[in-house]
């Protein structure tokens, strides 16, 4: 006894078979799938560092006693300088900063070790390049960190205290060595996903109507749901996959741990990569060639980049832009990615996630299928 296909889905087995041929033999659309995602989620993540570490410093030291010495060794020591040069003149000393030679220029005045002596404030010029902001930000808080640990070690031996007054014991929580990669990564993954499955599925139906094919399906008695949801399961498979290779790069390659449930994690993948697909064919439906599908699918891929919290936090963005980040089916995926991976949270943590990402996958392609419909008539 064979199982009949429902109405609504009549066509669907045909239209499926068809599409995983077509895909198999067509080695671009495969290249496309497979090669950038592994090749962004491997640059992104090696390249992809908010620590910065060795900064070049050039050092004017007017002084030149064993105080000054220390206060230099001090920023070196914090890992985040080395000293490049030491110069002879505070001009020179600007110089270097401006012609990009150096980021930070260190000047320590002739008096330094005379006011430190006498219980005098020193003040000591650092010179920062600006015009790279994570860069800038870094030095002022490392340069500002040195300058408070030494004033604290001169104050406690003019009082002879051994100890603070007051001590901070931080504890850094699911990422506690603060790996950039850990952080990176799992955003990574969401949009090396979107640049696959949005690109691949937006080219489908206009390869049909570019090829000459699309007309044929028109007349067959297929139904629009049946065909849709048949062009859409095989890139849906073949999608799984990719995210399959990509979290074991994500273990194996950047040793992130998981900490979470692998299969909310792939319940998250899967939901994610459905809505995807399903706004991609929408974008095929309204483009006439590829190159209008491919202006399509970055119009949607460069929000989703800049507005989901992939690098930005979004509670920082102007409301509009938080506004339109609410819409995005990336927001959703990274913030899971994060609190499964990372945090290892529960379902009961983020089904609310899952929730609107099925509900947008669902509608997107409710969408998707009513619009074809409405074109075909």
């Amino acid at each position: 006894m064979t199982l009949r296909t429902p109405k609504f889905l009549r066509g669907f087995r045909a239209i499926l078979y068809k599409e995983f041929i077509t895909i198999i033999r067509d080695r671009t659309t495969l290249f496309f799938m497979f090669f950038p995602p592994l090749l962004q989620i491997i640059a992104f993540g090696f390249a992809l560092d908010n620590d910065v570490k060795h900064m070049s410093m050039v050092v004017y030291n007017e002084d030149r006693t064993a105080t000054s010495r220390q206060l230099i060794d001090a920023f070196v020591n914090t890992q985040t300088f080395r000293v490049v040069k030491e110069v002879d003149s505070l001009a020179e000393l600007e110089a270097m900063v401006r012609q990009g030679k150096a980021y930070v220029g260190l000047d320590i005045p002739p008096d330094f070790t005379r006011k430190i002596r006498a219980g005098v404030k020193a003040d000591v010029q650092v010179l920062i390049d600006g015009s790279s902001s994570t860069i800038a930000l870094q030095a002022l808080n490392t340069a500002l960190g040195v300058a408070l640990h030494q004033s604290i070690e001169i104050l406690l031996g003019e009082t002879n205290r051994r100890e603070l007054p007051v001590e901070i014991r931080p504890q850094v929580l699911y990422n506690p060595s603060m790996r950039a990669p850990n952080f990176f990564v799992p955003g990574v993954i969401g949009t090396a996903l979107q640049m696959a499955t949005v690109f691949a599925a937006a080219m489908s139906i206009v390869r049909e109507r570019e090829r000459g094919t699309l007309e044929n399906l028109f007349v067959s008695p297929m139904s629009r749901w049946g065909m849709m949801l048949g062009k859409l399961v095989p890139y849906l498979c073949i999608s799984m996959t990719m995210a399959l290779f990509l979290f074991a790069i994500l273990r194996w390659v950047f040793f992130v741990p998981i900490q979470g449930s692998l299969p909310m994690l792939f319940l998250s993948a899967f939901l994610y990569i459905f809505a995807l697909i399903s706004l991609g064919l929408l974008a095929s439906t309204k483009a006439r060639t590829q190159n209008e599908a491919l202006q399509a699918t970055l119009a949607i891929m460069l929000p989703s980049i800049f507005f989901s919290g992939y690098i930005f936090p979004r509670e920082t963005m102007p409301w509009i832009f938080y506004a339109i980040s609410t819409v995005l089916p990336a927001t959703y995926f990274i913030e899971l990615m994060r609190a499964i991976i990372l945090r290892g949270a529960g379902f009961m943590e983020f089904w609310r996630h899952l929730l609107i990402l099925a509900a947008m996958g669902a509608a997107l392609f409710s969408v998707c299928a009513l619009r074809f419909k409405q074109k075909i008539g």
